[in-house]
């Protein structure tokens, strides 16, 4: 079993780059390994750690940080128009993404660029661009954290919603997922162009026939235009879920701003982007201290330095007050705040 650290920055092991210390802190390589740390009656809490890109750390933890290194992809098995792939849940998410591409396996390249690892995907079922995790998924490996059993959750057990899933809500702290096995395409690949600037930005590059990967560098492409690189700037990507309103509230929005921006979900309900309804409040680009939002993106909250946790959600308070006021609409974190 790898060795116990006492007293250790976590900056380096979340996005936001908030710099607060682990009372003790470990590294597993192996589900074996896990299992034995999971036995530590001396650490009677775990704090679970993947690639901390979805994680505001607002104080230090007492816990014993669990820091989630398994690595490995495998072919599970084949036909003629599928593929079943497992990764392990330490593997790094958009490098897993352009892996599957290299054997033009077809399904995620929606999901390029997109921080964190693997094992912490399927928590918040992650998406963009018209796609979502749920879309490829086949099943995953998880461990108990309690009794160490081991169990296997398919699809339909786990309850996926808009960045949802039953890790988050109904078993939330109970498991730790250790691999994710996806169904991918070989041949007669979907492509979802429809959503966003994807189709415009294949347009620009006089692209008619795209390829998987011609799909995954126009996202890439997008995402950078938009979105700061964590390693640049500390943040952890969309802060906020897009709300989705009913028909009613919308055609009130719609008077006021005849041009938002709308998703039309079904008959009855209407997602708005968060982004744009905290730009219409002017936090687009706003600085206070060290916490800040994007100049280019209002939905992604940034840590230019030394801002703390306490100042990045003082920050998403300020905006979440000020969207209610203006448009009766509450914006939920999609971040799981610590």
């Amino acid at each position: 079993m790898p060795e116990i650290k006492h007293n250790i920055s976590l900056k380096n092991y979340n996005t936001f780059g908030i710099d607060i210390k682990a009372k003790n802190f470990i590294s597993v390589n192996t589900v074996n390994d896990l299992e034995e740390v999971l036995k530590l009656q001396q650490y009677p809490e775990k704090f679970v750690l993947g690639g901390g890109s979805n994680v505001l750390l607002t104080k230090n933890v007492d816990a014993l940080v669990i820091h989630i290194n398994i690595k490995g992809i495998e072919l599970i098995s084949e036909t003629n128009t599928h593929v079943l792939i497992k990764a392990k849940a330490g593997e790094n998410w958009h490098e897993f993404v352009l892996w599957t591409l290299k054997q033009n396996y077809g399904g995620l390249e929606n999901l390029s660029l997109i921080p964190g690892n693997v094992g912490t995907a399927p928590i918040q079922n992650i998406g963009a661009y018209g796609v979502e995790l749920k879309d490829s998924f086949h099943e995953c490996d998880v461990i108990n954290i309690k009794t160490q059993d081991k169990h296997k959750f398919s699809l339909k057990e786990c309850h996926f919603g808009y960045r949802d899933s039953i890790f988050k809500n109904k078993e939330r702290g109970k498991y730790i997922i250790t691999s994710v096995t996806f169904k991918l395409t070989k041949n007669n690949h979907h492509f979802n162009t429809s959503y966003g600037a994807i189709q415009e930005r294949l347009n620009e590059l006089g692209i008619t026939n795209p390829t998987l990967k011609d799909i995954s560098n126009a996202v890439i492409s997008i995402r950078k235009s938009k979105l700061p690189d964590p390693k640049e700037i500390g943040n952890s990507g969309s802060f906020f879920k897009n709300p989705v309103i009913s028909k009613n509230v919308f055609k009130d929005i719609v008077n006021q701003f005849p041009n938002a921006p709308h998703y039309i979900l079904n008959d009855s309900e209407i997602k708005l982007p968060a982004g744009w309804l905290i730009e219409q409040c002017g936090y687009k680009g706003k600085r206070y201290g060290d916490a800040g939002v994007h100049e280019k993106q209002a939905l992604v909250l940034v840590n230019y330095g030394n801002a703390t946790g306490k100042e990045i959600i003082e920050l998403a308070e300020k905006i979440q007050k000020s969207v209610k006021e203006k448009f009766n609409i509450h914006i939920e974190p999609e971040v799981n705040i610590i």
